[in-house]
C-alpha cells in the first residue's frame, strides 16, 4: 500500500504578487494623499485667521521674505561689481526704498493740492446726480409708493459712532511706523544672509541630487519673481508716464498725480484698473459741467487699459509669466481679507513664488484625485513600476 503524497501548493505566479502588492501600494497612496488634501485645506481655512491676529508678527516677515526674493539679484550684480556682501544689500534696500519715496511723494503731494478743492468737487457731483435725479423722479415716486404700501414709515434708523480719519491715522501711525522699520530690518539681513542661505541649502544636503534640485528651485523662485516685478516695473511706468500725458492734455488737475495712481494701481491685477476708473469717473463728474464729459478721462483710460492688458503685457511676458486669472482673484481676495492693501500688494508675488515652488514638487491633481486619479502627476506607482521594469 502506497503512500500518497498531498499535492504541493504552488506559489502564487510572480504577476498576482505584483499586482496586489500595486494595489496595496495604490489604497495607501490614496489615503495618506487623502490625509495630506485634507490637512491643507484645513491650514487653507484656518491660516487667515492666524496670520490676521498675528498681522504685527507676519506682515513684516513676509514683506521681508518678499523683497529679499525681488532685491537678491540687484544685491548679486551689486557685490559682483566689487561691493562688499553688507554695502551691497544696503544699496539695494536703499534703492527699493526711495524708489518708493519718490513714487508716494509723485502722487502725496499734489493729492495735499487738491484737498481743499474736494468739497467743491463733491458739491458738483451732487449736482450732476441731482440732474439725474431729476430726469428719472418717475422712479423715485414709484419708490415711494411702494414704501407707502409696504407700511416702512416706522422704521428706525440706528446710527453708529465710529472714530474720525484723523483718529484713524492717529492710532494706525505709531503701529505702522514700527512695522515699516522691522520690515526694513529683516529685509536687510535676509539679502545679506543670502549667500550664506544658499551654501547652507547647497552643501547641507544628504545628496548631490537634492542639492541640484535645492538650487534650481531657490533660483527659479527668485529669477520668476524678481523677473515679474522688474517687467511689470518698467510697464506700469510706461502706463504711468501715458496717463500724466493723457491727463496734461485734457485740462485734468495733478497729472502727475494721476499717472503716479495709474502706476501704483497697476500693480494689483483687475481690481486696481478698476478702482483708477472709478477715481477718474468721481473726478471727472465732480469738476465738469455734465457727466458725459465727466467720464471723458475714465474712458480714455478705460482704453489704454485695455490695450495695455490684452496686447502689451502678454506679449512681453509671455507665456512663462501667464497665471490663472481664478488663482490671482483668489489670491487678492486671500491676503487682502488677512492684510488688507498690504495684503492685495504681496498676493501677486507670493502667488508666483508658489507656483514656482509647485513647479518643481508637483502640483496637485485636485480634479483628477476626486474621479480617482493620483493627486500628484508623478506617483509613487510609477516609480514602482520603473523599479520593477526589466532591464534592457
Amino acid at each position: 500500500m502506497s503512500d500518497t503524497q498531498p499535492p504541493e501548493q504552488s506559489a502564487p505566479p510572480a504577476p498576482a504578487r505584483r499586482s496586489r502588492r500595486l494595489a496595496f501600494a495604490e489604497q495607501e497612496l490614496r489615503l495618506i494623499s487623502s490625509l495630506v488634501l485634507l490637512i491643507g485645506l484645513g491650514l487653507f481655512l484656518a491660516l487667515p485667521f492666524v496670520l490676521s491676529i498675528g498681522s504685527v508678527v507676519f506682515l513684516p516677515v513676509v514683506t521681508a521674505l518678499v523683497l529679499t526674493v525681488i532685491l537678491s539679484p540687484l544685491a548679486d550684480k551689486l557685490n559682483g561689481w566689487g561691493l562688499p556682501n553688507a554695502l551691497a544689500s544696503l544699496t539695494a534696500l536703499l534703492f527699493f526704498f526711495a524708489i518708493l519715496l519718490l513714487a508716494l511723494a509723485l502722487i502725496l503731494q499734489p493729492a495735499v493740492a487738491l484737498f481743499d478743492d474736494v468739497p467743491a468737487m463733491a458739491q458738483g457731483v451732487m449736482a450732476r446726480f441731482g440732474e439725474l435725479r431729476e430726469r428719472f423722479a418717475w422712479v423715485a415716486a414709484l419708490n415711494e409708493q411702494l414704501g407707502a404700501l409696504m407700511n416702512t414709515d416706522g422704521t428706525r434708523e440706528v446710527v453708529l459712532a465710529a472714530p474720525s480719519l484723523l483718529e484713524q491715522v492717529a492710532f494706525a501711525t505709531p503701529s505702522l511706523i514700527i512695522e515699516t522699520i522691522l520690515t526694513l530690518l529683516m529685509a536687510y539681513f535676509m539679502i545679506e544672509a543670502r549667500v550664506r542661505l544658499r551654501q547652507r541649502l547647497l552643501f547641507g544636503r544628504a545628496s548631490f541630487g537634492t542639492s541640484i534640485k535645492a538650487a534650481r528651485v531657490i533660483r527659479e523662485v527668485q529669477d520668476r519673481v524678481a523677473a515679474y516685478i522688474l517687467t511689470v516695473g518698467w510697464i506700469n511706468a510706461m502706463v504711468g508716464l501715458v496717463v500724466a500725458l493723457g491727463a496734461w492734455a485734457l485740462g485734468v488737475d495733478a497729472p502727475i498725480m494721476w499717472g503716479g495712481l495709474a502706476a501704483l494701481l497697476n500693480f494689483l491685477p483687475y481690481v486696481g484698473p478698476i478702482v483708477m476708473v472709478g477715481l477718474l469717473s468721481l473726478f471727472g463728474i465732480g469738476t465738469t459741467e455734465t457727466i458725459v464729459l465727466g467720464l471723458v478721462p475714465a474712458a480714455a483710460y478705460l482704453a489704454l487699459h485695455t490695450v495695455e492688458a490684452n496686447f502689451i503685457t502678454p506679449s512681453i511676458l509671455g507665456a512663462r509669466f501667464t497665471m490663472n486669472p481664478v488663482l490671482i482673484l483668489i489670491a487678492l481676495s486671500y491676503f487682502t481679507w488677512i492684510w488688507g492693501v498690504f495684503g492685495a500688494l504681496l498676493s501677486v508675488p507670493i502667488l508666483l513664488m508658489l507656483t514656482a515652488l509647485f513647479d518643481h514638487i508637483g502640483r496637485p491633481n485636485l480634479v483628477g484625485f476626486i474621479f480617482g486619479e493620483p493627486l500628484f502627476a508623478t506617483s509613487l506607482l510609477d516609480e514602482a513600476d520603473k523599479a520593477d521594469a526589466p532591464a534592457p
